[in-house]
């Protein structure tokens, strides 16, 4: 090949190289194939002629294409099918959207989710652990799409194709007769929703808020208890200063109300959109007060209150920005040392304190949650004071749980207890929870159900379905019991339709639990 090396390139021959035996030249023939049976495969395909007929390539490079391949060594060819060495088709609209490279390892390769606990969050069901690498990289994608979802101008655009595309495949399929008259009604159709804001949208298609209304107590759609779907988002908020001690929820808007010791209350829209998720709109420091108890003041929630272990507590009303602090109770100075503890009826108009610890028993004093002016008192004769209380559903009415087992039924309409009972067991009970609006008696404030824990973790539901104000058992059995906690309970909560009850507990790690209101 005048004067070149056997790889075609000049003065690049390796010293000391043995000239390669007749076997081995043989085999290398057998395995990679020579430059003749290349081209003869090329010349038996009609690669040549159909490289030269595609539209728009150059005769000049394809000739020059032609000459390098003599430049080539044999050991540079690879052997491959006549399907291989087939071109490729033009690219269709459907194939864009694929990947554009693809390891063939990842097919091989086994992930454990198992062992890492950072990998334990890509299971779909608990006892999953081996998966190929395929299917951890779309597992990855996926929890990566749930923590930065896409923002509001990539959907835009996405919609904005798809309807286009919508558009031109409808127009392709009219006929000719009515294709005048029918595009200008199909162009305002389908591109009538893509400036519209996503909140619009939703507000556009009525349907699911009003198939929600109609679910009466006896006719809700049931919950499947075997399947739960629960999904992380992103954290709200960076490091807080210290712990979180009290988080709430707004009825009616995407906000998050938080506090802790810091005597600082944090308030975060809930927002998963990038590039800045769950911002910050605004906090509030209370100097030299460490918070315990921080919620939103039904119904609207336009008011904040927050209290620590202090003599008064504090309103923030969000309309105006202005901040009150109420510091004493006339005529109850000595029964209300501390305000760290209250809550709010559902009807945003009662308030109630827990009182001092009293050796015979305990108070609760309640108060006008707009005056703040005391109103009334719930008295409890027991030994170890009140352990805890809520407000019934309609908040009407008030449930305080003695640290002995007894429970009392306060209503507030009459001023009055209208009845007692005591919980089966009564060992060290910690807290209380309602749940189950409208499926119990209406004089008792519509509540189905009461769930009562207990210093041995030992959680007990009853069906209030059957009691009234003048009809409430002395012992009463529980519909369930749950015995999963091994540790106090300190948390209890119902979900909206009272379906499932949430209960944990904080002295133990994971120590949370979901169970299902029913017999």
């Amino acid at each position: 090949m005048d004067g070149r090396s056997s790889d075609g390139f000049e003065g690049f021959e390796s010293e000391g190289k043995e000239a390669k035996d007749i076997t081995e030249i043989e085999l290398e023939k057998a395995v990679f194939g020579d430059q003749a049976g290349f081209h003869e495969q090329l010349k038996e395909h009609g690669i040549s002629r159909d490289i030269r007929n595609q539209p728009g390539i150059i005769q000049e490079d394809v000739e020059d294409a032609a000459d390098d391949l003599h430049l080539l060594n044999d050991a540079d060819t690879v052997r491959t099918s006549p399907l291989e060495l087939s071109l490729p088709e033009r690219e269709s609209s459907s194939d864009r959207s694929e990947v554009a490279w693809h390891d063939s390892d990842d097919d091989h390769v086994m992930v454990s989710l198992q062992n890492n606990p950072r990998l334990r969050k890509l299971r779909n069901y608990e006892g999953e652990d081996l998966v190929s690498g395929n299917e951890y990289t779309k597992r990855l994608r996926r929890q990566f799409e749930r923590l930065y979802p896409a923002p509001d101008w990539a959907s835009r655009t996405r919609d904005h194709k798809n309807q286009t595309g919508n558009i031109n495949r409808r127009f392709n399929t009219f006929d000719a007769s009515n294709q005048d008259s029918s595009s200008e009604g199909e162009m305002s159709v389908g591109f009538g929703g893509i400036s519209v804001p996503p909140l619009a949208k939703l507000l556009q298609t009525p349907g699911a808020f009003v198939q929600a209304k109609t679910h009466s107590s006896t006719g809700k759609r049931k919950l499947r208890p075997e399947l739960i779907d629960m999904q992380r988002t992103k954290d709200v908020g960076s490091a807080q200063p210290s712990a979180i001690t009290s988080l709430d929820f707004h009825p009616n808007y995407p906000l998050l109300l938080s506090s802790g010791p810091a005597s600082t209350v944090f308030l975060h829209h809930i927002s998963s959109q990038p590039p800045n998720p769950n911002p910050l709109l605004t906090s509030l420091h209370i100097s030299s007060t460490p918070l315990t108890t921080t919620v939103f003041q039904p119904p609207n929630g336009t008011k904040i209150l927050f209290a620590g272990r202090r003599r008064y507590f504090h309103s923030w009303d969000l309309s105006s920005g202005l901040v009150e602090k109420v510091s004493r109770l006339y005529g109850h100075q000595q029964e209300q040392k501390s305000m760290e503890r209250f809550k709010l009826s559902s009807c945003g108009r009662w308030m109630a304190l827990a009182g001092s610890p009293r050796k015979g028993g305990g108070v609760i004093n309640v108060l006008n949650a707009h005056t703040m002016q005391w109103v009334a008192e719930v008295r409890v004769e027991g030994k170890g004071g009140i352990a805890d209380f809520e407000w019934w559903g309609d908040g009407e009415g008030l449930m305080v749980l003695g640290k002995g087992g007894e429970a009392v039924e306060w209503d507030g309409r009459q001023k009055k207890i209208v009845g007692r009972w005591v919980d089966e067991g009564a060992v060290g009970t910690t807290i209380v929870a309602m749940g189950g609006r409208g499926g119990g008696a209406k004089d008792l404030g519509a509540d189905k159900w009461v769930a009562v824990g207990s210093s041995s973790g030992i959680v007990n539901l009853y069906d209030r379905k059957s009691w009234s104000g003048s009809q409430i058992p002395t012992n009463p059995k529980p519909t369930r019991m749950f015995d999963q906690l091994t540790t106090p309970t300190s948390h209890l909560a119902f979900s909206a339709d009272g379906q499932l009850m949430v209960m944990a507990s904080r002295w133990k790690r994971d120590a949370l639990r979901l169970g299902e209101s029913k017999p």
